[in-house]
């Protein structure tokens, strides 16, 4: 690795800038309204246990995330709740296990918010736990193979956390779309 760049600070802030100058003012005020908000019929989100028809209810408290395997084609529409359920679960807590040290997490284990203030919450923290650990690896870690936890074991940790920006920022944005479009169907105000 070039010994000008500090490509560890580079990577971190690649998601850092995003976060606090686009994606981060825009989550405030999200209500559970907006969270649980489908506009469409038979979005997958996170219910009440019990209240779901999907073919998976995976979760082991008060709320469940709507799951299929194999996914339907075409996917389910999600709603807010669903997207940062998949965020806090499937793309930072299960990593920051893997990688960071973080107590074990899945699907099934995960405890879903039931509100919008707790899934913000639960998304500050694994993401406090994400770079924390990112930032522990210095230069030296990003080169170390990501191994067997990961479909690719031999691609090296800066790979994955390349993956996982892209992953949130992409889902992240959908959830700003999702407040938009809240928004102009409801004629609320923010």
């Amino acid at each position: 690795m070039d010994a000008e760049l500090d490509w560890n600070r580079t990577l971190r802030e690649q998601w850092e800038f995003h976060w606090n100058h686009q994606l981060r003012a825009r989550l405030d005020g999200l209500t559970d309204d907006e969270y649980f908000w489908s506009p469409v019929p038979d979005a997958w989100s996170v219910r009440p246990r019990g209240s779901s028809t999907a073919p998976v209810q995976a979760g082991a408290g008060n709320f469940t995330i709507d799951y299929a395997f194999p996914t339907p084609v075409p996917a389910p529409f999600t709603t807010i709740a669903w997207r940062l359920g998949h965020v806090i679960v499937g793309v930072l807590a299960g990593r920051n296990a893997a990688h960071f040290g973080a107590p074990a997490a899945s699907y099934e284990s995960w405890e879903y918010a039931g509100s919008a203030a707790t899934a913000l919450g639960q998304l500050e923290a694994q993401l406090d736990v994400w770079l924390t650990g990112v930032r522990e690896l210095g230069e030296a870690g990003l080169p170390v193979p990501v191994g067997q936890k990961e479909p690719y074991p031999e691609a090296p940790m800066a790979d994955l956390v390349l993956h996982i920006h892209r992953e949130l920022i992409h889902h992240l944005s959908e959830v700003c779309l999702l407040r938009d479009l809240y928004l102009h169907m409801n004629g609320a105000t923010r």
